[in-house]
């Protein structure tokens, strides 16, 4: 089950380029420079998975200096590229009510935050979201007003995305009180797995 509320797959690396190129190899088409998180030390690269969603290819910006503090999903501790995160859309203005409903629910998703980028362009980029997470839980993102990342992007087709998870049950009420719709499988250890290509070109991240 792909949720249609999907916005994108986070696909994090310790080297940037290399994870862009491992990319390109095994879809046959190559992501499109994003722009880089001012104060996270990090860049991405985009590919479009269909509709609005859209693949994040992330990792270290190598014309900025390392940042103050961790940068996200784990890139610093990673060793190789790895399907780190996933995010939702919400509806433009909706944000913080999605958060108070989850709250309701008995999940409490964090404050939303304020970000931005500039694209190669120069287009600026704004949008609110509840804090970045790596694993299996997704996070709320709000574009707002902005153009949506995924227009105008090269795409792969998503074929499929699951949740990999040793307590399938355990996970289930949080996931509920996101409003995430994803199918979830029992496995060893927590996981996000992902197929994306045509059918003479799939391939799997996780």
């Amino acid at each position: 089950m792909i949720d249609p509320a999907l916005d994108h797959l986070v696909y994090a690396g310790p080297d940037l380029a290399a994870a862009v190129a491992r990319v390109a190899e095994v879809t046959g088409v190559r992501p499109v420079e994003g722009g880089p998180h001012p104060g996270l030390g990090t860049r991405n690269f985009l590919l479009g998975l269909g509709g609005r969603a859209y693949l994040e290819i992330i990792g270290p910006d190598p014309d900025r200096p390392a940042p103050e503090g961790p940068r996200p999903f784990g890139i610093d501790e990673l060793t190789a590229p790895a399907l780190a995160g996933w995010a939702l859309a919400v509806e433009p203005g909706g944000l913080d009510e999605r958060v108070a409903k989850a709250r309701r629910a008995g999940y409490d998703p964090g404050e939303p935050a304020a970000m931005s980028r500039c694209r190669p362009d120069g287009t600026l980029l704004a949008w609110r979201l509840i804090p970045l997470r790596s694993g299996p839980l997704p996070f709320l993102i709000d574009w707002g007003t902005t153009a949506h990342p995924s227009v105008g992007l090269p795409v792969v087709p998503l074929r499929s995305l699951a949740i990999i998870h040793p307590a399938p049950e355990t996970i289930r009420p949080t996931l509920t009180a996101l409003g995430a719709a994803v199918t979830i499988r029992a496995g060893e250890r927590p996981a996000l797995l992902a197929e994306i290509g045509a059918d003479d070109r799939a391939f799997a991240l996780h």
